[in-house]
């Protein structure tokens, strides 16, 4: 029987991640312009933003990684938005015009539903935006 990785977020489990306060926890991460963070061995830039009862996740740059850093956004981001009572989780990915894309991360996206869209204010970039099964209503900063 094969055990699953752990796939840690900046050194943190998800379940520590979701953990934080969700004040502090929305203070690290709403903070109105991108961030670099890790996700395993990758380095992300990306930017988070909530409006409308809808989780943004708009990810410019994945460097290296391998170990599954969008299915480990995805379950965080899906857990954090069935918390805070979110309807949806939209994902903008910057990787249609990169200077050396990675072909697997294509074939994941395609797979995973995502499709090239020109999206106002951002350009082309791949897109897609996912339900999310709700649980208890929440104070996020979407509310």
């Amino acid at each position: 029987m094969q055990s699953r990785r752990t796939v840690l977020l900046e050194g943190f489990t998800a379940d520590e991640i979701l953990a934080v306060p969700a004040g502090d926890l929305d203070a690290l991460v709403f903070v109105g312009e991108p961030v670099v963070f890790r996700v395993g061995s990758a380095e992300v830039l990306g930017e988070f933003r909530c409006r409308d009862a809808r989780l943004i996740l708009e990810l410019a740059h994945i460097d290296g990684g391998g170990e599954g850093v969008l299915p480990t956004l995805g379950s965080l981001a899906q857990r954090y938005a069935a918390r805070e009572g979110l309807d949806q989780i939209e994902w903008i990915v910057h990787a249609v015009t990169c200077a050396a894309p990675n072909p697997r991360l294509k074939h994941m996206l395609e797979r995973r539903g995502f499709t090239v869209a020109a999206l106002p204010g951002v350009g082309d970039a791949y897109h897609a935006i996912e339900s999310v099964h709700r649980a208890l209503p929440g104070s996020g900063p979407c509310e």
